[in-house]
């Protein structure tokens, strides 16, 4: 039961997440990114599960393909006439040589066909696990003007400084908010690791929970100077 993660509780997680950012700051535009990533969450779940469920009918049309290609080289190996007068070295190596390219493609094809549903679900899952890196980085977007040291007394904006209307309290309970999506979109990122074995997804899954860490971090140096600055009240 605890061994796996489910996908219905990460999206249940998302939603209270949304309903506690709506709730604090009904405005901010963070909702939207949650409402987002709360879509792919769901789109997430259903097709991690497809990529873990076996491709019966792709499996059943490469073996066809393949007992049928192996059936028609056999067919047309069996067409061969072999006469053995007026043959010679030159010959004999020649007729080697083309049964042995005839082989390779026949291998390499073979390979193609049977490595298909590995690839496409890899293709699949990549595409999937870009959508999330970029939603990572919409988000960092949004905490990036979110600067506590502007509370630090005696500081002055400039005519191009951001608009700041938060107090530390509530500029706590933004940058707290945007961390938990961070951590959430890894975990929305592991559905994928956890559905497949290939090396490529779970190093691909890795690199985004190397990301949200490193985001993370960014954002917790912030609420740890915050609080250096300005005492921070619960809720």
């Amino acid at each position: 039961m605890y061994r796996t993660l489910d996908s219905e509780r990460i999206v249940a997680t998302l939603e209270t997440l949304r309903r506690r950012i709506v709730e604090r700051f009904p405005e901010a535009s963070l909702a939207k990114v949650c409402a987002e990533l709360i879509a792919v969450a769901r789109e997430s779940g259903a097709r991690a599960l497809r990529i873990a469920a076996p491709a019966y009918a792709l499996r059943a049309g490469t073996v066809a393909v393949v007992i049928g290609g192996i059936a028609l080289l056999a067919y047309a190996g069996g067409q061969i006439e072999v006469k053995r007068e007026g043959t010679n070295v030159y010959g004999i190596l020649q007729g080697i040589e083309s049964g042995f390219n005839i082989l390779l493609l026949m291998g390499a094809a073979i390979f193609f066909l049977v490595t298909f549903e590995l690839r496409w679900k890899r293709r699949q899952a990549l595409a999937a696990l870009h959508e999330l890196r970029s939603i990572a980085h919409v988000i960092d977007m949004h905490q990036l003007t979110k600067d506590p040291s502007t509370l630090v007394e005696g500081a002055v904006s400039t005519a191009s400084s951001p608009e700041r209307r938060m107090n530390p309290y509530d500029l706590g309970r933004y940058l707290d908010y945007c961390s938990e999506l961070l951590s959430l979109i890894a975990k929305v990122a592991a559905l994928y690791a956890q559905s497949s074995k290939d090396p490529v997804v779970v190093a691909a899954v890795s690199d985004i929970g190397q990301i949200t860490t490193n985001l993370s971090n960014k954002i917790w140096q912030k609420i740890a100077l915050m609080q250096q600055v300005a005492p921070r009240g619960a809720g």
